[in-house]
This record gives structure tokens, C-alpha cells and sequence, in this order.
């Protein structure tokens, strides 16, 4: 006999006027964006300085478009690029949903790549502190997935939390979206922020980099072994999904960076 708790159903559209409908997933991006943009006013501040605030307020159009961008982008190219070759337009068609945090992650580095080196700024440095930001938006993207009923886990029938999604099917399944808002969201925020607090740890260029990046990495393998693969992907090499095969290299190139802060300060 299966045991659920009962899905709590939210409807995914807050508020509709007309034509225009006002969406969690929607509010999600919003929330994240201002929130971590008033706190990386107050780190980049933090010794040793590597922008103003005003600086700050500027790179938020930037990386508003670098995630957005990259995020689609990423979502057509790593999981349904032979949807999309047939259906080109439907890549711009955005509200129909479909977003990629390894996608998004791409276009955010880009983006402050650009920004810093047109204004002169540190990149490296200046994306220590952008990274401390970033598990906000995820926190609130994952909490979003949940509203939507979507990106549900595996089915877990002896799992007393387990919820059956609208969509899921009959059996119960895991909350792999909370699973993935405790681990991206808060778990790697609480560590970073307990990191940028040191001064020794912030002036080594490029640790917190790493740390986000295998961290994320490490919390996204962990979360993918509850959470149900892509139905038009499955299980791919050596039974891992698409979402631990991308983080693979986060972990790699995360490992890199705080190895490599580490020797310069050595």
C-alpha cells in the first residue's frame, strides 16, 4: 500500500489580468536577481574592495541577460536539441518554460567577463563575491519547480514525505525539488556566506569561484540520484543523468580554482 502526503496544489499563475499572467517561476527570477543584488552591494564593499555599489547596480542588467540567455540556450542545446532543429522557433518561445542552470551558469560568467572587462574590473575577484549571491536565485527557482509540480523526484513508496505530483502519476514520489532548494539553496549559501566573512578567505582569488562551483556541483549529483531523469533522456552514460554528466566539470574546474587561490597564497 502507497502512503503520500497530499500535494499542496498552488496554482502556478499568482495573479492573471487579461493577457497577463503574473507566475511564480516568474517572481522566482525576480526575487533572486534583487536579493542577491542588494547583498553583493554590501560584499564587493568588503575588503579587499573589488567594485562600488554603483558598479553592482549596472552588472545586474548584464546578468540578467546572461542568465536568462544562457539558461535557454543551455536548455535547447544539452536537452532537446533534436526538438529544437525541427522546431527552431519554438527556442524563443521562453513562457512555454524550459531553463538550464549549467546554461544559465555559462551565460553568467560571460556576462561578467564582458562587464568587468569593460570597466576595468577584476573578473576573478569581482566573481567571488557574485557567486556568495547566486544560491539565492536557486533556492527560490527550485522552491518555483515545486509550486509547478514539476521536475519531481523518483517514485518512493516507503518514503513517508513522498507526495504524488499532478503529473507524476499515481505513485508517490520523492520532493526532489525541496531535496534540491535545502542543498543548492541553502546548504551552499549558508557555506559561502561563512567563507566570505573571512578576510583571508576573500583575498584569495578565486577560492569562493571554486567553492560555488563544486559545491553546486556536489549538491546537483546528490539531488539528480532523487529526482526522476528526463523523460526524453533517461538515464544516459553509466546510468548518470544529464544533470550529473554537466556537473562533472564543475567539480573539476571548482577543485582547480581553490587548489590553484591556494598555492598563490601559499
Amino acid at each position: 500500500m502507497f502512503f503520500a502526503i497530499p500535494f499542496p496544489m498552488i496554482d502556478p499563475v499568482l495573479v492573471e489580468i487579461g493577457p497577463i499572467a503574473i507566475r511564480w517561476y516568474a517572481l522566482a527570477y525576480i526575487a533572486g536577481i534583487v536579493l542577491g543584488w542588494r547583498l553583493a552591494r554590501s560584499l564587493v564593499q568588503r575588503t579587499p574592495q573589488v567594485a562600488t555599489p554603483e558598479q553592482v547596480d549596472d552588472y545586474v542588467t548584464w546578468t540578467t541577460l546572461g542568465i536568462i540567455l544562457g539558461g535557454r540556450l543551455g536548455y535547447v542545446l544539452f536537452y532537446r536539441p533534436g526538438y529544437y532543429i525541427t522546431e527552431p522557433l519554438e527556442a524563443l518561445a521562453v513562457w512555454h518554460g524550459g531553463m538550464s542552470f549549467h546554461g544559465g551558469a555559462l551565460g553568467l560568467i560571460i556576462a561578467t567577463f564582458l562587464y568587468c572587462r569593460r570597466n576595468a574590473i577584476d573578473w576573478v575577484a569581482f566573481g567571488d563575491r557574485i557567486v556568495c549571491v547566486v544560491p539565492i536565485g536557486l533556492f527560490f527557482g527550485r522552491l518555483a519547480n515545486f509550486i509547478n509540480g514539476e521536475l519531481w523526484g523518483r517514485v518512493a513508496p516507503d518514503v513517508p514525505w513522498a507526495m504524488v505530483f499532478p503529473t507524476g502519476g499515481p505513485e508517490p514520489r520523492h520532493p526532489s525539488q525541496l531535496y534540491q532548494a535545502g542543498l543548492e539553496g541553502i546548504a551552499l549559501f549558508t557555506l559561502l556566506m561563512i567563507l566570505v566573512r573571512s578576510e583571508a578567505m576573500r583575498r584569495r582569488r578565486g577560492f569562493l569561484s571554486g567553492v560555488f562551483l563544486a559545491g553546486y556541483g556536489v549538491a546537483r549529483i546528490i539531488g539528480e540520484f532523487f529526482r526522476q531523469p528526463d523523460a526524453h533522456l533517461g538515464f544516459l552514460f553509466a546510468g548518470a543523468t544529464m544533470g550529473q554528466l554537466l556537473s562533472l566539470p564543475m567539480i573539476l574546474v571548482g577543485g582547480w580554482l581553490m587548489l590553484r587561490a591556494r598555492a598563490a597564497n601559499a
